[in-house]
């Protein structure tokens, strides 16, 4: 493996190496190092990290500063965990002008365990299940954002940008070509950043908020599309500092506008004969597929600390009419949480509408396939097919908040199984100290209609 890297980062002449590791809000943690610091740390596993990486918080600080963690979440002398950087990881960076790379590293314990807390790990041992009973999931995910105006000062609402017209965007602008084509020069940038690093987005196009974008991924495997995800929320918010803009994947970035959602299309193929199982030539919609709609209509609303990882998601959930908060299914129904896209047979796929952009990808992936198995392993029955738009109709069917979600996640036997207690117990104590963290806050609102009232 060192022969590769080394022959990689020769032929393209390399100075410096990032080593990136996503935490457990998608967030990039590593080291850059020399390229030739980086080759002799592979002989003796020296690239390493404090395992407190792995309990940090979205705001810096940690799992457990207020409260103290079981031993199995986290260890008080924190050891560090070993960087494994992966081969196949490996790209230019394209935004630097010295030549650098990036590789993505798997976290191992110094034993040579994998870190369980590790968004890497989680995934690949959900993606291990489905090996072991004959499947190969196949994802393909689309990824709303927003631009915006720099914003230097937090207490001040974002601003929609400005375009290439001078203007800035007003109205609903759904699918507009020539709203996309107020930032040309942005995603043309984007366009080449991104084949330069192998992440393979698709198409591009305008959503309904004010300068509210989508990027559709080529669907694959799970693990390479997560990893191209997570690098590409980083390319696009280096793409638009570039051109003087904010990219954000808040799922809720706005007042009167619209939330940002990650959809997942999701279909499951036999290794044996490269079929895709969800179809059915009798009923179209086969018996497997069934109990996947089943898993994520059950344990998705079990899973939302993955889901809606932020305070802020539940404002795209509850605060705006669009975001589908139930668990139905339909075929072709963007009004429920999951949505079958096709019946054709190559095609046949479910769409899940529910999470929020601001989602680690790793683990909403491993989500997505952890409730699909847990749905095909015990041959669960979804509800009939909802025929009907239940927009602005349908009482939420998900937690309502973080502290109902947490409650719902840690309590699951079935999740604890999959997943593994300690992975289920570190997500639930950052959620509660990023709660707890937000309620210390004294926000706009509460100056505004409380100061001189009550």
């Amino acid at each position: 493996m060192k022969e590769k890297f080394k022959k990689w980062l020769t032929d393209n002449a390399i100075t410096e190496v990032e080593c990136l590791v996503p935490d457990l809000g998608g967030i990039a943690r590593g080291k850059i190092l020399p390229t030739k610091k980086f080759i002799q740390g592979l002989d003796n596993d020296s690239h390493r990290l404090p395992q407190s990486v792995f309990i940090q918080t979205i705001s810096g600080g940690y799992a457990g500063e207020d409260e103290e963690l079981p031993l199995d979440v986290y260890n008080p002398t924190d050891i560090d965990v070993i960087l494994r950087p992966d081969i196949n990881t490996i790209r230019n960076v394209p935004w630097y002008d010295d030549p650098t790379a990036q590789v993505i590293c798997d976290a191992v314990n110094l034993n040579g365990t994998n870190v369980i807390n590790s968004s890497r790990s989680a995934l690949k041992k959900i993606l291990k299940l489905f090996e072991e009973i004959g499947y190969q999931p196949i994802v393909s995910p689309e990824v709303e954002f927003y631009l915006v105006k720099p914003n230097p000062d937090p207490d001040y609402p974002l601003e929609v940008p400005i375009g290439q017209s001078g203007r800035e965007e007003t109205g609903k602008q759904a699918f507009g070509i020539d709203a996309v084509n107020e930032f040309d020069n942005l995603f043309e940038d984007v366009y080449s950043f991104c084949e330069q690093q192998n992440i393979e987005i698709d198409t591009i196009n305008h959503e309904s908020g004010s300068a509210q974008m989508e990027i559709n991924f080529q669907h694959g495997d799970p693990l390479e599309l997560a990893d191209q995800v997570f690098l590409f929320k980083r390319t696009l918010r280096q793409a638009a500092l570039k051109r003087k803009l904010y990219a954000t994947f808040m799922a809720k970035p706005m007042e009167n506008q619209p939330g940002s959602s990650l959809h997942l299309h999701q279909s499951l193929i036999k290794k044996k004969n490269k079929k895709n199982v969800f179809f059915s030539k009798t009923s179209t919609i086969s018996n497997i597929m069934k109990n996947y709609i089943a898993g994520l209509q059950i344990y998705t609303p079990k899973l939302m600390p993955i889901h809606a990882p932020n305070i802020n998601s539940y404002r795209r959930l509850f605060a705006t009419w669009d975001a589908p908060k139930n668990t139905y299914w339909g075929l072709g129904n963007r009004s429920c949480g999951f949505r079958i896209p096709s019946n054709e047979e190559h095609s046949m796929r479910i769409e899940n509408r529910i999470s929020g952009s601001d989602t680690n990808p790793y683990l909403v992936f491993a989500a997505n396939l952890a409730a699909g198995y847990l749905g095909i392993k015990n041959k669960l029955k979804p509800t009939p097919e909802m025929k009907k738009s239940v927009f602005g109709k349908d009482k939420s069917m998900l937690p309502r908040n973080v502290e109902e979600a947490v409650s719902l996640f840690e309590n699951d036997e079935k999740i604890n199984e999959v997943f593994n207690q300690k992975f289920i117990r570190t997500i639930s104590a950052i959620r509660r100290a990023e709660n707890q963290a937000y309620l210390k806050v004294i926000s706009s609102w509460e100056r505004e209609y409380l100061l001189l009232t009550v």
